[in-house]
């Protein structure tokens, strides 16, 4: 008789994956940094190196690792997701989700710019003009200037969660601002006008999603 398997037991690879986060910490590894080999990481995890070898897959998949021949496997720094656009299909599905996505990623973006402000001195503000008038396309625009401000704002988690958002959002329709809303954030970055960002967002908003 066919057995279906239990979905709530957890894979072995996953109780090495978590084995291998906890190494990875406690051996104050960071991207670049070289990982021991599978055969090293079996006896140092008591794992079996099948497992081993299925939960280094499952980071390289994820853009975590990445394999040099002849050199071993090295930590990575955040990359884009290999599979971002496939899994965006099936998480975004639902009308309702991909609405939420976007609230999400303005609610991020608008906390970006006042976390941001404290750093945006004249030099900061003269790069990111810059940076933006490099090209007249609005997706490129809006992605070159929250980048800008999300490393300027100092918090490398919120930045990552960002991209990964505005990965996922570049599968579905995406409404963007117009020039006008980029050079008026520009002013008020320069007076640290917290209250008129807050105000410049609510009338965004209610223009993008009415």
């Amino acid at each position: 008789m066919f057995k279906v398997s239990n979905p709530s037991k957890p894979k072995v690879y996953q109780g090495v994956l978590e084995e291998l986060r906890v190494y990875i910490k406690d051996n104050h590894l960071s991207p670049g940094d070289k990982l021991p080999s599978e055969r090293e990481l079996a006896d140092k995890l008591q794992a079996g190196r099948s497992s081993v070898r299925e939960a280094l897959r499952a980071l390289e998949l994820l853009g975590l690792i990445e394999t040099r021949r002849g050199e071993g496997t090295f930590l990575r720094s955040y990359q884009s997701l290999q599979s971002v656009e496939l899994l965006s299909s099936f998480i975004l599905l639902a009308d309702r989700t991909r609405d939420e996505l976007l609230q999400v990623k303005t609610m991020i973006e608008k906390e970006a710019v006042k976390l941001a402000c404290p750093n945006m001195d004249e030099v900061a503000r003269s790069k990111l003009n810059a940076s933006i008038n490099q090209t007249t396309v609005l997706e490129e625009k809006h992605t070159i200037f929250f980048t800008y401000l999300l490393e300027k704002a100092n918090n490398q988690l919120l930045l990552k969660i960002w991209m990964l958002l505005e990965e996922f959002s570049s599968s579905i329709a995406k409404a963007y601002y117009d020039e006008h809303f980029y050079n008026q954030l520009m002013e008020l970055l320069a007076k640290k006008d917290y209250d008129a960002i807050e105000e410049l967002y609510k009338q965004q908003d209610h223009q993008l999603y009415d």
